[in-house]
Parts: C-alpha cells; structure tokens; sequence
C-alpha cells in the first residue's frame, strides 16, 4: 500500500461522502415542497407513496454498491489492475440488466407494494403514474450502485460527491421547473428524476473514463471468467439477504408501532429520523473502512488491516457520540419542528432518550458492516444477521409486553447490540484469514 494510512487519509474518503449524503434529504423536501404548491394533499402523498415503493425496489439492489466497493479495494491491494476494470464492467451490467428485469416486472411491482400501502383511488391512480414513469430509468439508478461502489473502492469519493451533487441538483432544478413552471404535476416530479438518472449515469461512466478507454475495460475472458463472476455473484447474494433481513426488522417496528396507535406511530417515524439521520453521518466513515479494509485484504497486510479498522472505528465512535450529544441538546427542537401536532410531539419527547443512546449503542454494528464488507466476509454478515434479525423477532413482542412503545425502542437497539456482538465474534477469524507479506 503506498500511500501512508493517517487521519488525513481517512477524512479525505469520509468527508466528501457526508457531503453528498445532505443532498439526499434535501431533494425529498424539494419533492414534497413543489406539489404542495399544487394545493390539494393527493399529490403529496402520492409522491410520497410512489417514492417509497421505488426507493424500496431499488434498495434491495444496494448490494451492487457495497459487493463492489469491497471486491474493487481488494483488487486495488493486490495489484491487479486488470480486475478493477472488469470489475466496473461486471457490475455496470449487472446494474443495467437488473433495472431491465425491473421494467419488465413493473406490473407486478405496482401490485405488492399498493397492497401493502393501501391508499385511496386518487392517490394511487397518481402514484401509479409516477412509478410507471420512474420504472424506466430503473437501468441507470441500479448501474450507478455498481459505478458508486467502484469508485469508493478505488478512494475516489470526490468523484462520488460530484455525482450525487449533478444527479440531486440537476433532480431539483428540474422539479421546479417541471412542476412550478410547466404545471405537470406528480408526473413532473417522476419526469425530473428520470431525467436525472440517466443523465448520472453518463457522468458517472464519463468519470470512469481513465479506466473505459483501456483494453481491459471490454475484454470479454475477465469480464466474464467463471471464478470471477461466481465470487461476485456470492458476496451480492449474501449482502442482499442480509438487506433483506434488516428491511424486514424495520417493516416489523412499523407494523408493531402502528398497533399502538396513531400517535404512536406518528411519534415513532419522527424518531426513525433521527436513526437515518445517523446512518447518513457515519457513511463516510464506514464507506471509509470498506475502502481501506479491502485495500490491506487484497494486499494481505495486516498492520495496514489493523490500522484501517482502528483509524475509521476511531472516527466513527467520535462521530456517534457527537451525534448524541446534539440529539441530547437539539432532539427536543429537532421534534418542535417535524411535528406540528402536540401530542405527537409530546409523545416523541417521551422516547427522545432512545435517540441520544442510539448511536452510542449502534456504532459497532455500523462500523463492523463496513469492516466485513470490505473484507468481503459477506457470508458471516449474512449468518450474523440471521441470528440478530431471529433475536429481535423473538425478544421485541415480550418486550413490548412489558415496557409498550420503551419495549419497541429497546428491542431495535437490542438488535443492534445483537449485530455487534455476532460480527465482533467472528471478528479475529477476520483478522487471522489477513496475513502480512513480510
């Protein structure tokens, strides 16, 4: 590895990820903003509504990111220049074939998630419409997990920040236009965003460009090696069923809040963003440990393996309890503004505490994620989160028997303990499998 692993290092991955993850709340409140302007509630739920279908789709799917990222750094460490362009190529057609087998399905698609999200005819029939739009450009946002991952690995995070600046400031300049301006409504806002994708797409393949115009880029006999695609196909396998498990652990805290009532349940998807809030934070630093974790695996370095875990693990306890700390001082606030209705509010304010030990309590988790990920021991977060997701599933009912909505709070937290403690014990089985060439 030739470049020193430092403090400077680590910060010049993580910062530019931060930066780009305060685009990502900001073109959802510019989604909600320009058709509120249209004066009716349909059109804000109904983006809302389709949103969230999409985004789960296409979330399932962020295995292409982080498989990527891990498998990129590990080639970086070994030296294997041919393997980093392959690698782009596998994963960029991997991301475009899968948004195409998602156009094809997207009758079925509409069908699941309207029957899980029940809505009146109108929203719906307007959410339906803006779905079928945002479909389309399904090929180009699943290709840019791949083209994001390939460049995290390669510690080329700046060229991320460019891409997500282009794709979520050229996304809000044309909701604008489309929705205020040419008054199109909820297709407006589908329309932008499509636009945007695809257009990231041609950004991000034009970054890439170092690497495109190179033999390896299209060589068939790498793109395509057996070895090579079966490992690739294994570690986005493994990490999609670990996505799946954990979507599922926050779909369960959903269904359980609502059963304790609306108030609840509105109090609860307040606090959850605070969770997201977190996760957005301390990005840059777990993207920081896949990058530098993989680069020392590829290399089998273990000093620079140890010193990637404890610089990033180093940045990601200071980050989480910085955020403690203002959800401690700002949380009551933060509520204040999110909730307008007073006993939504004043529920919140009950389960507040729960937010200021959260990232406490969830950084180990986070940050072994990044850790494993960029070792490509995707198998073990596979395992481990089987048995965190079974955990929770088993501990939260008889919790929330007890202790109500603390018992929900506790036994997501307590899922959180569970994924730290399964991957901190395979842990220096990870360590032992990474030997220094000297």
């Amino acid at each position: 590895m030739t470049e020193q692993l430092t403090h400077k290092r680590v910060l010049k991955i993580a910062l530019p990820i931060l930066l780009a993850n305060i685009t990502v709340p900001l073109l959802g409140i510019v989604d909600t903003g320009v058709v509120g302007q249209i004066g009716t509630a349909a059109p804000i739920g109904a983006v809302g509504l389709g949103a969230v279908i999409i985004t789960a789709v296409y979330w399932l799917f962020g295995f292409l990111r982080m498989g990527t990222t891990g498998l990129t750094a590990q080639a970086n460490g070994e030296g294997d220049v041919g393997e980093v362009s392959a690698l782009l190529s596998r994963g960029v057609m991997i991301g475009f074939g899968a948004g195409l087998v998602l156009i094809a399905l997207q009758i079925p698609i509409l069908w699941a998630g309207f029957a899980l999200s029940p809505s009146s005819d109108v929203v719906e029939g307007m959410a339906r419409a803006y779905i079928s739009i945002r479909i389309w450009s399904a090929p180009a946002a699943i290709a840019l997990y791949a083209i994001t991952g390939w460049l995290i690995g390669q510690e080329r995070t700046r060229a991320v920040l460019v891409l997500q600046l282009w794709m979520n400031g050229l996304n809000i300049l044309l909701d604008v236009w489309f929705v205020l301006g040419l008054e199109w409504g909820v297709p407006g806002v589908a329309w932008a965003t499509f636009l945007a994708e695809w257009s990231a797409l041609g950004l991000g393949l034009w970054l890439c460009r170092d690497v495109i115009g190179t033999p390896d880029w299209k060589d068939r006999a790498k793109i395509f090696n057996p070895a090579r695609l079966r490992r690739m196909l294994g570690v986005n396998a493994d990490i999609m069923i670990r996505s799946v498990l954990l979507l599922a652990i926050f779909v369960a805290f959903t269904m359980w809040s609502g059963g304790l009532g609306d108030v609840a349940l509105a109090a609860n998807q307040i606090l959850l963003q605070f969770l997201q809030f977190t996760a957005y934070a301390l990005d840059g630093f777990a993207f920081a440990a896949e990058a530098l974790v993989g680069r020392a695996v590829g290399a089998r370095a273990l000093p620079a393996f140890r010193r990637a875990v404890w610089l990033s693990g180093l940045w990601g306890i200071v980050v989480c309890g910085a955020l403690s700390g203002l959800f401690w001082i700002f949380g009551p606030g933060i509520v204040a503004i999110l909730a307008e209705a007073a006993p939504v509010r004043a529920e919140a304010a009950i389960y507040l505490p729960w937010m200021v030990a959260a990232p406490l309590i969830g950084c180990a988790a986070w940050m072994l994620d990044g850790i494993f990920i960029g070792a490509t021991r995707t198998r073990d977060m596979r395992d481990m989160m089987v048995v965190s997701a079974a955990f929770y599933f088993a501990v939260t009912p008889i919790l929330m028997g007890w202790l109500g909505n603390h018992g929900l709070w506790l036994g997501i937290l307590l899922s959180f303990v569970m994924r730290a403690l399964t991957l901190g014990w395979k842990y220096p089985a990870l360590e032992r499998s990474v030997s220094d060439k000297k």
